[in-house]
């Protein structure tokens, strides 16, 4: 074999390509569907403004109810009083869905810990801020929610 020509093509360099060729079809076939399922699909953020949160008879006096808004829930809050309050069930610290405990009168995080008060602040644990608080309108018997501008 002279210097500057391509090597010869015998059984042995044949195997060796065919062998190299089959171990990373292998390594392709394995890793394509772990790296497909490790990624998230991409969802279309649904951009809404406002929905219909619950009916006014569902959510009675000190009590509180999970609702979908747009692609992320929400959380509809009756007061004692009878007053409305709504805020992004999503918590601050990480994204735990927040829930309301009437014995407290608070907005709690089970995640951590962590309460808010009915304005949306939070008051203990590890969330770093407030909620992200909602319009609330009663029309007729429904209770509608929005984004404030």
């Amino acid at each position: 074999m002279q210097a500057g020509s391509p090597p010869e093509l015998n059984r042995r360099n044949l195997l060796d390509v065919l062998l190299s060729g089959g171990i990373l079809a292998f390594l392709g076939a394995v890793l394509y569907p772990v790296a497909r399922y490790l990624t998230p699909p991409k969802v279309d953020e649904v951009v809404t403004n406002s929905v219909v949160a619950a009916k006014v008879a569902e959510v009675t006096p000190n009590a509180g109810k999970i609702f979908r808004f747009g692609s992320r829930p929400g959380i509809l809050v009756r007061l004692p009083s009878g007053e409305w309050r709504a805020f992004s069930a999503v918590c601050t610290h990480l994204q735990c869905t927040v829930q309301y405990r009437p014995d407290l009168e608070q907005i709690w995080c089970p995640c951590h810990n962590g309460h808010f008060d009915l304005s949306g602040k939070n008051v203990s644990g590890p969330p770093p801020a407030p909620l992200d608080p909602y319009d609330v309108n009663v029309k007729g018997d429904e209770v509608v929610v929005a984004r404030r501008a």
